[in-house]
């Protein structure tokens, strides 16, 4: 196991290094000035000087990203452009607001995608089947920001049960753990769930289809075991690759949530990188891309170690 997680680590390195290196060139290619938003449009040539030198745009590429490297590894992040503060406070802020309603919204995604997924491949081309495949379908083809809206017309204007838009009662960012809080998290988390629920409940339904259909299932029937005890053989033997699919969403939800997190006007990192795209904040920017890229790498690799626990064929490979 020891030389597994060496091997796995020695993966991942290489792999946060090429990460933070694209993060950096990708912001830096993209056209535009970023002081622009911060500069008046009477400011001297030396006050624009000044803050070219402040910011090091006046280093070359190599030395701004060795030195954005060295900052990074040491937790500084820079400070943002648009608001002055550090970004590392801006995005660890954000990123507690965006983790909170991406661990709601798998929870409520890998729940029903199992649930439909095991009871699609269980029962095969029967009418149950057919309605979880349907609802599988419809999580994943219905866009986000569209059924966000839908909802906040239902339930928000409409049925007036539960907020719009924000984190908090008016309009506060911080967060506390009750109802007052969590009711802003409702329509978010359910529409985020969407296309996480869609994907597990086809990849588990797949998974649980093409098992039954092994031989080894028609050995343990006829040793006589119950279905509940051959359930629990086939749910064994689909584990590895449903935690890997999982694992995957709730990373694509952690980074992928601009859309909905700016339509629930939700202060997490979706709605951050909004704002430093549309201000221009290079810092701000890049800050948020490296964090969120490896939270990305580091949950595949935590992901990669839990598939060892439920399959040891994975680690002697």
């Amino acid at each position: 196991m020891l030389a597994y997680l060496v091997r796995r680590l020695g993966y991942a390195l290489p792999i946060m290094l090429g990460v933070s290196f694209v993060c950096f060139m990708l912001v830096h290619l993209s056209p535009g000035d970023p002081l622009v938003s911060i500069l008046p449009a009477d400011a001297s040539i030396e006050l624009q000087q000044q803050l070219i030198k402040l910011y090091g745009f006046d280093r070359s590429l190599p030395e701004q990203f060795a030195q954005w490297l060295w900052r990074a590894l040491h937790g500084d992040l820079g400070t943002s452009i648009a608001t002055g503060r550090p970004v590392v406070d801006e995005v660890l802020k954000a990123v507690g607001n965006t983790l909170r309603l991406a661990v709601l919204a798998c929870a409520i995604g890998f729940f029903f995608g199992a649930l439909f997924g095991c009871v699609a491949g269980y029962f095969r081309h029967s009418w149950a089947d057919r309605i979880a495949s349907f609802l599988a379908v419809i999580g994943v083809s219905v866009p986000h920001y569209w059924l966000g809206m839908v909802l906040v017309i239902i339930f928000s204007t409409q049925l007036m049960w539960l907020p719009a838009t924000g984190a908090g009662p008016g309009g506060s960012g911080s967060w506390a753990w009750d109802w007052a809080h969590f009711q802003y998290m409702i329509l978010p988390a359910v529409t985020m769930s969407f296309i996480p629920m869609g994907i597990v409940a086809r990849t588990v339904r797949a998974l649980m289809a093409d098992i039954l259909s092994q031989e080894f299932i028609v050995g343990l029937r006829a040793r006589g075991l119950s279905e509940y005890r051959i359930f629990l053989h086939v749910i064994k033997n689909s584990a590895p690759t449903a935690l890997a699919v999982m694992g995957l969403q709730l990373g694509y939800l952690l980074g992928g949530s601009i859309l909905i997190e700016t339509v629930f006007s939700w202060p997490g990192t979706g709605f951050l990188l909004n704002q430093a795209i549309f201000q221009r904040d290079l810092p701000l920017l890049q800050g948020t891309i490296l964090v969120l890229a490896l939270f990305f790498v580091i949950l595949n690799l935590l992901v990669d170690i839990l598939q060892t626990q439920f399959d040891p064929r994975i680690e002697r490979s």
